[in-house]
């Protein structure tokens, strides 16, 4: 709030100074492990600067600040002045250092503003003794350059945390349970969160409830790598979940399972089912009917309303099929209108015209095949009957012009 009441006043008298304020310098050489275990840090001087903004330092203003996160980092003004109210100093040097090992690791301009951004302490880390030996793990594990700037800009909370006590006592839980540094590698990249929560808090006793119930560890595996938001849900909404599912008449054997409990894990994806529920009711679905879809195929409680009622108007109102067809095979809604079925049916239909096929075709022996085997049986089977109907399927010919 005091920065919202003073910015105006501040960028006024920010702006209104005119005598420039040199503090460029070239960063401290790294010494020891870092200076050996990377390649020569990038300096501040390779990259061309921004304009820069010469302020003239008051006693009362932090003009040097603010000008190194506007000119270094690429802030604008209004969110230098805001930053500077969380991280103050008078010298480049540690910043120097702090963004050079960033550039060194891969870090875009926009990626090393984002993170000062929501992170601004991290520029008066050492980068040698706090910064490096998290990067090096993360890297060490499997992350690449660009994941790595991607995951940690998004989200820079992770660079705050003791690589002693907090990331590697999570990471050697990880790896007990997924076994594998590329599935926990795919954990991270979902959320960062799998990393900053104690996992004796959540984690641990959500996997232990999930095996006592029966649940396979290559399910278990599955739903921590994919979905880890939903094993790290409170512990007694957790097991309220994995009970609901079981009382759906789910198998904790199979996969389904487990994709179930993501489906109802938390306020927001149980909001996401009730409204699926209530799309699929308008469309004539009985309770019956949603839950038989929901056993086969569980994210099917998960789609958009706009993408139900796509599909669903494509199969019903052009294709004429039944609305409760597709219950019995929900997995035809997750496929795309435009890449797969509208061209998939438009072949369907010509075949069906010319009496090549019988009407008795249903949706998942058009819709359900790889590619290469729907093209072999429907369309390159039928040259001379219909030369046109490649043309069809890639939608270069419109149906009525045959």
């Amino acid at each position: 709030m005091a920065v919202t009441q003073n910015f105006q006043t501040l960028r006024m008298d920010y702006l209104s100074i005119s005598s420039a304020l040199s503090f460029y310098r070239k960063p401290a050489q790294l010494k020891g492990t870092l200076a050996e275990l990377k390649p020569p840090l990038v300096s501040l001087q390779d990259e061309t600067p921004l304009k820069p903004i010469v302020p003239k330092t008051t006693s009362k203003q932090r003009p040097f600040t603010v000008t190194y996160l506007i000119n270094s980092c690429g802030l604008s003004l209004e969110s230098a002045i805001s930053v500077s109210d969380k991280v103050q100093f008078q010298s480049p040097e540690r910043p120097d250092s702090v963004l050079a090992l960033l550039r060194n690791y891969g870090f875009s301009k926009t990626q090393i503003s984002n993170l000062i951004r929501k992170r601004p302490m991290l520029l008066l880390s050492h980068p040698e003794n706090t910064l490096f030996p998290k990067l090096e793990f993360f890297q060490s594990i499997g992350l690449s350059s660009n994941e790595l700037a991607r995951t940690l800009s998004s989200d820079p909370t992770l660079l705050t945390r003791s690589l002693e006590n907090q990331i590697m006592p999570t990471y050697d839980f990880l790896k007990s349970v997924l076994l594998s540094d590329e599935k926990i590698v795919a954990a991270l990249k979902r959320t960062t969160w799998v990393f900053l929560e104690d996992p004796s808090k959540n984690l641990m006793p959500n996997v232990t409830y999930l095996r006592e119930s029966g649940v396979p560890q290559s399910c278990v595996s599955l739903l921590l790598t994919h979905f880890p938001e939903a094993v790290m849900q409170k512990h007694e909404p957790f097991v309220e979940t994995v009970r609901e599912v079981k009382e759906m008449g789910f198998d904790p054997k199979k996969s389904t399972f487990v994709l179930a409990v993501h489906a109802l894990s938390g306020k927001g994806n149980k909001s996401i089912w009730e409204r699926c529920y209530e799309v699929y009711k308008r469309w004539g679905w009985s309770n019956d009917d949603i839950l038989s879809a929901f056993r086969k195929h569980p994210h099917s409680m998960m789609l958009s309303e706009k993408k139900i009622m796509k599909s669903m108007g494509y199969f019903v109102n052009e294709m004429g099929w039944a609305s409760r067809a597709i219950a019995e095979c929900p997995v035809v809604l997750f496929f795309s209108l435009e890449k797969r079925i509208i061209p998939r049916c438009s072949v369907f239909q010509v075949l069906l015209s010319k009496g090549l096929i019988k009407e008795g075709f249903s949706l998942t022996t058009v819709l359900l095949p790889v590619e290469k085997r729907f093209l072999e049986r429907f369309v390159m089977r039928y040259p001379e009957e219909v030369p046109e109907l490649l043309s069809v399927y890639q939608g270069k010919v419109k149906l009525e012009g045959l």
